[in-house]
């Protein structure tokens, strides 16, 4: 049974950006299966999910030598599983992931020549976290398709899985090369970068998202908790601040927004004078003159010698005698 979390967490952060996509329907060669690809297109726009894999089952099975019956299935498969997590279905969802893999492993089967397959294939499995297999798959896809920029994102996104931070920074920048608008590539960048300290160019990939939307409480938030890493709270209690102020019941800003503050009052803070040390005085320092170690052992030198005289001077002196008259 799948996570409900961690699934949850791969879509929302990793391909939130996905929308389900079905080839257009053509009549296929050899047999029939075009109207129900046409239905399964349909019901898949209106979100019927379920249904929409229905459809396209019918016309694999007017035409099972078809590929795009299999994609198209897959697409909407994969589509329903994110749709069952949203619901708290879990072995809903697990089950529909299981079935696009399978149809896009038979998409591949039927047509090994097309990049589109392995990155179907690839996205999938990145959302069952499964990253180490999907960057093979990615890597299959660029290497029929090198300048396919959504195979380079989606291996960006792999990468991240697997804290490969440097390969994400290099593919989610190859992406904003050609595409310098594309908004979550400068969101998947900035991670990546904070992953790695290099503070400076994760607060520039969320400064660049605000600017492009000052409305962005999300990288607004981001940029806070970045700027609290890199030691400038000034700057990370004004981003909390800005998201409280349009969210008054985020807890965790809040919490974030407390700490950056005990954090800067600590780091402001003056250090504690140590007490300088009392000198003693002149009555005391005759006293500890007095006791002084070196003193005490004068003295019991001069006792030891005075006691050794007068040992001397009695040696062999003979005792007094009585002249009483007995």
């Amino acid at each position: 049974m799948l996570n409900k979390q961690s699934l949850t967490v791969a879509i929302v952060s990793v391909l939130c950006c996905a929308a389900v996509q079905v080839d257009g329907a053509k009549p296929a060669k050899g047999g029939g299966g075009g109207n129900h690809i046409q239905r399964g297109i349909q019901l898949a726009e209106e979100k019927h999910y379920d249904a929409a894999a229905d459809e396209f089952g019918k016309a694999i099975k007017e035409n099972p030598k078809d590929s795009r019956g299999y994609a198209n299935r897959g697409t909407a498969y994969r589509q329903a599983a994110r749709t069952a997590i949203a619901a708290g279905d879990s072995e809903g969802a697990s089950t529909r992931y299981q079935a696009a893999l399978a149809d896009f492993a038979k998409y591949i089967e039927l047509a090994p020549k097309d990049a589109s397959g392995y990155t179907e294939h690839g996205q999938t499995l990145s959302e069952l976290k499964q990253y180490d297999a999907a960057l093979a798959d990615f890597n299959k896809a660029l290497e029929m398709k090198p300048d396919d920029l959504n195979t380079v994102k989606f291996r960006g996104f792999a990468e991240i899985g697997l804290n490969q931070w440097d390969k994400a920074v290099a593919d989610f920048s190859a992406v904003i090369q050609k595409k310098p608008d594309d908004l979550q590539s400068y969101d998947r960048r900035a991670l990546a970068y904070r992953s790695m300290k290099n503070y400076d160019a994760a607060i520039a990939d969320y400064t660049f998202l605000i600017t492009k939307n000052p409305n962005d409480m999300e990288a607004t938030t981001k940029r806070g908790y970045t700027y609290s890493l890199a030691q400038q709270y000034e700057n990370a209690i004004a981003d909390y601040q800005a998201e409280i102020k349009v969210n008054p019941q985020d807890n965790d800003t809040f919490q974030r927004m407390q700490y950056a503050q005990s954090m800067l009052a600590a780091k402001n803070a003056s250090p504690s004078p140590t007490p300088p040390i009392a000198s003693p005085t002149p009555e005391e320092k005759r006293m500890m003159d007095k006791i002084n170690p070196l003193y005490i052992g004068i003295g019991v030198v001069a006792l030891l010698i005075i006691a050794v005289i007068v040992r001397l001077l009695t040696r062999g002196k003979a005792e007094p005698t009585s002249h009483r008259i007995r």
